[in-house]
């Protein structure tokens, strides 16, 4: 662990890097609120949590933190990979960060203007552009994943003959699926994040790395 650490602090421009990991968490949380709030879909992790939070009577920030408690000790106990100061920043901001735009939202907007649909279109489609971006960053930091994101590496861990995308597919839908057992509502929109989210954020990942170096 030590090891782990001064690894960690010695990376070059860590400070720089440690600031907009957190920014673009709060961001991604920004972003996710806004996804929610057009209720045209959002990634599967989200869709899940939103399901289990409404069914628990939790927020979602609340619900999310208890998860990602729980995940991180499984990720840790079955090898772990990919965690930092990142993965704590992912654990707890975005959905407190969800949590609290969701109630700026609420007092400030009239939500009967989201029943309809080309309102929802223009929220909607400048969100996903922006969780994108701020996925990219945070991933592009390279200063630890998010528990739910380590997961499919430690699969792939132990089915080395079967493809990483695959496997991070399959997660995904698994997600989706426990997420509409629960009540969760399921869009097109979160089948076509769950097949083309991760290559999108990788496509703008590759533009902004020069940015990080």
């Amino acid at each position: 662990m030590k090891e782990i650490l001064q690894g960690l602090y010695n990376k070059s421009h860590f400070k720089r890097r440690l600031i907009m990991v957190i920014l673009a968490v709060i961001v991604m949380g920004f972003a996710l609120s806004l996804l929610l709030l057009a209720d045209l879909g959002t990634d599967p992790c989200t869709m899940m949590n939103k399901a289990i939070a409404k069914r628990l009577g939790l927020s979602i920030g609340n619900w999310q933190a208890i998860f990602n408690t729980v995940l991180l000790i499984a990720v840790i106990v079955f090898g772990g990979r990919n965690l930092g100061f990142g993965t704590v920043a992912n654990m707890f901001l975005v959905g407190y960060s969800i949590d609290f735009f969701s109630m700026v939202w609420e007092r400030l907007l009239p939500l009967e203007w989201f029943d309809i649909l080309w309102v929802k279109a223009i929220v909607f489609i400048p969100a996903l552009i922006i969780f994108v971006l701020a996925a990219a960053i945070y991933m592009d930091v390279d200063l630890g994943t998010a528990p739910y994101d380590a997961v499919p590496y430690i699969i792939s861990g132990h089915l080395p003959k079967a493809s990483f995308k695959i496997i991070r597919i399959v997660f995904d839908f698994a997600t989706i699926g426990v997420g509409v057992l629960l009540g969760g509502k399921l869009e097109i929109v979160t089948i076509l994040m769950a097949l083309l989210l991760g290559p999108a954020i990788g496509m703008v990942g590759k533009k902004i790395e020069r940015i990080l170096d």
